[in-house]
């Protein structure tokens, strides 16, 4: 074991967040572990300065070793605490042999990595597993087959279904396709290798999301033909061969160990991690929920003072206070509550002419949507400078954005539970998308994003699925909904065509009407 590097020791003292370290940390790097077939996979060792047993934490990912933010965020953040960490690459990422995919081999990996510890004079005979992101589904892919020293999972921003991870609402994520496929297999050992993986990705990023076919479009980016992401883009059904065994949320709902789950409302996945929660609870077994004012990244940066203590709390064993915490939107502030959703009506606000309106009116509001220039994504779960909360201002300002608002509200309206629109909609294309937005419009006309969605159609009723919230509608404030044609490149454009989206080169205009009967549908406490 050797000193941790000078750069990290430097950044324990001046990122100080937390309670004080317990421990000085040391470090063992690129441990040779076998895969399940014998294949090297490479792992660090962190590890807490004593003489005392000290229980383990396994993170699996593709791009977790090498240095910054891992290695303070997981490694020391965690070690000086009291327990050892391991942190390990996934197969072809991070120095790590083999052939990556992007699913199959994280459960056998997962149990070879575990009867690797075994064996360690130092593991007590218990492991928590952690991590965020594509983090959560490694861990989460032992539970079809829970190892007995297995003592609970703090899933952090994660998935269970990766289907629609990448095919949310049926239309393709390219946004986090892109980004995500950076990290996944962009092997890289250092951050500095991430760094210059990044910078090329931006210089090649309008040809990226904007060339066709995309299928060709998106290499020079990724430096190069990506099977796996070919492998996302041309598998647009769940029931596609690509996806068969990917899904883990049956027995992630029955996993009988602790599960800690902490998300953002800004998160890809958020609907996907507070399913597993209601499930979990309704069925008696151990869960938590902290769902803070994050975006994917925020929860490790933004969101540290919350999460950090939530997940020592959970890997020493405790349970929280209550069972759910979460930040409430418009008011600022954090709720313990001892459920999720807590108990709500359905509030219904129907679109007509002049805004939303307590019941349905006649008549009908129509947009174009024009793929060559398609309405851009800003604010929402997104990975680039707009993401999360953000002013709307530009977005609403386009011609292919229709707005319906409420009157300003006399009484404060707090949204607390699920969100929806329902659409009695055409389009005159072979396809068409629609994109709903709750918004908080402020006295002065600041509109500021809630949640979203987006539903993939061909016309007649079509629901939109905008997520969840929990968000308070002060006095004087308006509640807007917006609604496109899109949101681009969070979702990939819709061509218009109905052709096959990776290998499309035609674009059509699509005009899409909205009948008045339409309505955007709240849970109000």
């Amino acid at each position: 074991m050797r000193r941790l590097p000078l750069s990290l020791r430097l950044w324990r003292r001046r990122a100080r967040q937390g309670p004080p370290a317990r421990y000085d940390v040391v470090w063992e790097p690129a441990l040779r572990v076998p895969g399940a077939d014998g294949t090297t996979l490479l792992a660090d060792h962190y590890a807490p300065v004593t003489d005392e047993p000290c229980p383990t934490i396994l993170i699996r990912a593709t791009y977790i070793r090498g240095g910054w933010p891992w290695n303070m965020v997981y490694g020391a953040a965690y070690a000086e605490q009291g327990f050892h960490v391991i942190l390990q690459s996934s197969r072809a990422t991070g120095g790590s042999d083999g052939e990556f995919h992007t699913w199959r081999n994280e459960a056998p990996d997962g149990q070879a990595a575990i009867e690797w510890l075994r064996k360690q004079d130092w593991f007590t005979g218990e492991f928590h597993t952690l991590g965020a992101s594509y983090m959560t589904y490694s861990q989460l892919s032992l539970a079809a087959d829970p190892p007995p020293e297995w003592r609970g999972a703090v899933c952090q921003v994660g998935l269970t279904h990766p289907h629609s991870f990448f095919w949310p609402g049926g239309a393709f994520a390219l946004e986090r396709s892109l980004v995500g496929g950076l990290n996944l297999f962009g092997n890289a050992n250092m951050f500095r290798d991430n760094v210059r993986l990044l910078i090329r990705l931006q210089r090649h990023w309008k040809k990226a999301v904007f060339g066709l076919p995309l299928i060709e479009a998106y290499r020079t980016a990724m430096g190069g033909r990506r099977p796996e992401f070919e492998a996302w883009l041309t598998s647009p059904e769940p029931d596609d061969d690509y996806w068969r065994g990917a899904d883990l949320t049956a027995a992630a709902r029955a996993l009988p160990v602790p599960l800690s789950l902490s998300t953002g409302w800004h998160d890809f996945t958020t609907g996907q991690f507070i399913d597993l929660y209601r499930h979990r609870r309704d069925a008696g077994l151990p869960v938590d929920l902290l769902i803070g004012p994050w975006t994917h990244t925020g929860i490790l940066d933004k969101g540290w003072a919350e999460s950090y203590p939530w997940a020592l709390r959970a890997l020493r064993g405790r349970e929280p206070a209550t069972p759910v915490r979460v930040h409430v939107g418009g008011a600022d502030e954090w709720r313990d509550l001892p459920d999720w959703p807590p108990p709500a009506e359905p509030r219904r606000f129907f679109l007509a002419a002049d805004g939303l309106r307590a019941g349905p009116g006649p008549g009908a509001s129509t947009f174009r949507y024009d793929p060559a220039d398609p309405t851009p994504s800003i604010g929402g779960a997104l990975q680039s400078k707009t993401q999360g909360t953000y002013d709307n201002a530009e977005l609403e300002a386009r011609s292919d954005v229709l707005l319906f608002s409420t009157e300003p509200l006399t009484g404060a309206v707090e949204v607390m539970g699920t969100v929806h629109a329902e659409f009695d909609a055409t389009t005159t294309a072979a396809s068409a998308d629609l994109f709903a937005r709750l918004c908080d419009v402020d006295p002065s006309g600041k509109s500021v994003n809630v949640c979203d969605g987006l539903t993939r159609f061909t016309g007649g009723r079509v629901v939109v699925d905008m997520g969840s919230t929990a968000h308070r509608f002060r006095p004087g404030h308006r509640i807007r909904l917006l609604v496109a044609g899109g949101a681009h490149p969070r979702w990939l454009r819709n061509h218009g065509t109905g052709e096959p989206v990776a290998s499309a080169v035609r674009m059509v205009s699509t005009d899409t009407t909205v009948r008045h009967s339409s309505s955007v549908i709240v849970s109000v406490v």
